[in-house]
């Protein structure tokens, strides 16, 4: 006997202005706040212009970013639909037309690369990079295994770089190592929450998953995690303004930790944004993080 496929109750159709909007996924907006990287780390937080040339930077890349999602969502609405999760996105609903959801990502990317060119040629190639590098991934590079992590890693450097180039400043090779590092790690730990629910699910996903396997993800995980934590380490002992910044590798050690534990005893990971912005331990870690790296910075 077969048995009956789960029903999952979807919510109630939005409007289409507030399926515009959360078409753009805001909650992903937080991944570009490390735009404001080179600005704190260079010590400029009390420079008023940095700060509006950071601003500008960061609304830019927000643009940028749900400019690739509408038309990331717009390819992929068919598969959506039979995700257990992604069904609920305002396209795959339809409750944003295609045509209306790429329009807007037109104008998204326009306005993007108009900020990008007031702050500088440099700001606008990283921009040009960042999208193209989106596109190539919405394309095809994400169903490349191993391939579609570094790009989602590579995106995080292009974010660091581009911050700091905004306000013309320098950015340690360390610092983007580090971005690098945890970005890989963030986006293993959702391919291994992606697997989890096929699994329970026995659903189709993405197609990339099929070249993965738990055990394989839970030792690239574990390996990437480590060289997070070191590489964090040393870039403390070679900052320029402070090596006191070592004070604030505890918090870097405890959140790499708490979020290997809820991956493994929870099975999250596949939205890392959501475990981020919800789960109170890591925040606390992240405040923690924040305030003593800036205290150590304006002492220093």
């Amino acid at each position: 006997m077969v048995a009956a496929p789960e029903l999952v109750e979807l919510p109630r159709r939005r409007s289409p202005v507030r399926a515009a909007l959360v078409a753009l996924r805001p909650r992903q907006w937080s991944k570009n706040l490390l735009v404001f990287a080179g600005l704190v780390f260079a010590a400029k937080l009390g420079d008023a212009g940095r700060w509006a040339e950071a601003v500008a930077c960061f609304a830019a890349y927000c643009a940028v970013s749900s400019a690739a999602y509408l038309a990331n969502d717009v390819r992929d609405r068919e598969a959506d639909r039979g995700h257990p999760v992604k069904r609920a996105r305002p396209i795959a609903r339809g409750e944003l037309s295609a045509r209306a959801a790429l329009v807007l990502a037109a104008i998204l990317a326009t306005a993007a690369m108009g900020v990008a060119g007031l702050l500088g040629l440099a700001s606008l190639a990283l921009l040009l990079g960042f999208a193209g590098l989106q596109a190539a991934y919405t394309l095809g590079l994400k169903h490349v295994v191993l391939i579609d992590v570094l790009v989602i890693a590579g995106l995080f450097v292009i974010r660091a770089a581009a911050g700091a180039a905004a306000v013309d400043v320098r950015i340690s090779p360390w610092l983007l190592l580090c971005t690098a590092l945890l970005a890989l790690f963030l986006a293993l730990a959702k391919r291994r929450g992606e697997l989890v629910l096929v699994g329970a699910r026995r659903t189709p996903g993405r197609r990339v998953l099929e070249g993965y396997s738990l055990e394989l993800v839970d030792q690239l995980v574990a390996i990437v995690a480590s060289s997070t934590v070191i590489a964090y380490a040393l870039y403390t002992l070679t900052a320029e303004h402070s090596r006191a910044l070592l004070a604030t590798v505890p918090f870097v050690v405890f959140g790499v930790f708490r979020y290997l534990l809820l991956m493994h005893r929870d099975d999250v990971g596949e939205e890392p944004e959501q475990v981020l912005l919800s789960d109170v331990p890591i925040l606390l870690a992240v405040a923690g993080w924040v305030a003593t790296a800036a205290a150590i910075l304006a002492l220093s």
